[in-house]
């Protein structure tokens, strides 16, 4: 089974140059593979395949003599990338493919030459770089993905692959139905509300304030250069605190169930509302059911998404009964046939969490 664990990494002032040349290469080669892919499938009706696409660097390095600086082999996987990217694209999991931006996060890939020594991480043409380890990896390295994040650190993805199988998932155990909300970050069918601590909200005012400076800054200058450092570290502090926040709910759920029931809810419609565009981006529900997922997976969980169409909302959780309409303003309703009280997002949890063992026992 892969894991990657991910550390913070310090690398000294010749280290980062080379990174930066490496970053560099790395991108411009990407963004012309992907310019000569679509010129050629344009041109003749077929794309280049990764050899093809490989084939191409002894070629430019002759042209191009800066591209013999980073290793070769981060090159090879950046045409890895651009195949895959393709692939995904035809195969409908993705968009289409777009070139990449300085500004934007960094990154490459060593799958050979790499080695993790106590507090060093060994990389080739770079050597030695002092690695925080936060906890001590388990099983074979099979590769090292350095990133360089707008804000000037610098992290090391290191995948290993411990040589377990994924356990078998059982649903045998306690089964909980989980609402997203807005106001309430998740329900659950027992009843239980957890609050949505809204990250970027509380924070808004603050990035509001390092954007405007920004602006004021002349374009090209050292000024913008470090009001733009202070943007994205407003922006790091949010993604941080929400990431954490969702690792530590995920987890808790995960550890006290075993069946998970999510609503597969269509965030990408759902931003169309500029009403409840900015909080629903907040919330980060798609992580969140991505952190429940492979969370499950690895501790031989079941985790199951309901459809999205379901009316888990409108149907009464104790007779059935279906409500004609439903606006979001309306947090409880009263059943009309069963004349009993149901609170909406604790009813949408349970009939998610009926709708799970009805069709384990009708499948």
């Amino acid at each position: 089974m892969l894991k990657a664990y991910k550390y913070r990494i310090y690398p000294t002032g010749k280290q980062a140059i080379l990174l930066a040349k490496s970053f560099g290469c790395v991108r411009w080669f990407y963004n012309y593979a992907l310019n000569l892919t679509s010129e050629t499938y344009h041109s003749t009706g077929k794309g280049l395949s990764r050899n093809d696409i490989i084939n191409l660097l002894p070629f430019l390095k002759k042209e191009y003599e800066w591209l013999t600086e980073p290793p070769s082999q981060c090159l090879q996987q950046a045409a890895l990338d651009i195949s895959s990217a393709f692939l995904n694209f035809f195969e409908k999991r993705a968009r289409y493919p777009s070139f990449k931006k300085k500004g934007q996060k960094q990154s490459l890939r060593f799958p050979q030459g790499i080695k993790l020594d106590g507090d060093y991480l060994i990389l080739p043409k770079l050597g030695k770089v002092y690695c925080k380890v936060s906890r001590m990896p388990v099983g074979k390295l099979k590769s090292v993905t350095v990133s360089c994040t707008p804000t000037g650190e610098y992290y090391a993805a290191c995948l290993y692959d411990d040589g377990k199988d994924k356990p078998v998932g059982s649903s045998q155990g306690k089964a909980i139905g989980v609402d997203l909300g807005i106001t309430h970050y998740a329900i659950t069918s027992d009843g239980t509300k957890h609050g949505n601590p809204k990250y970027y909200r509380k924070y808004e005012l603050r990035l509001a304030k390092r954007q405007k400076s920004l602006s004021r800054k002349q374009k090209g200058s050292n000024n913008r250069h470090k009001a733009r450092i202070k943007v994205a570290k407003v922006h790091a502090k949010i993604a941080r605190c929400r990431e954490d926040f969702l690792h530590k709910l995920s987890r808790k759920l995960v550890d006290e169930n075993q069946v998970i029931v999510v609503e597969n809810l269509a965030v990408k419609n759902m931003v169309r509302n500029p009403k409840l565009a900015k909080s629903i981006s907040d919330a980060g529900w798609g992580q969140f059911c991505t952190m429940l997922k492979y969370k499950s997976e690895w501790s031989g969980k079941t985790y199951i998404e309901v459809d999205r169409f379901f009316p888990s909302s409108k149907i009464c959780n104790h007779c059935l009964h279906q409500v004609e309409s439903l606006s979001l303003d309306i947090r409880s309703w009263k059943c009309a046939k069963c004349h009993t009280v149901r609170d909406r997002d604790i009813n949408a949890a349970m009939k998610c969490d009926s709708f799970s063992r009805n069709r384990e026992i009708g499948g």
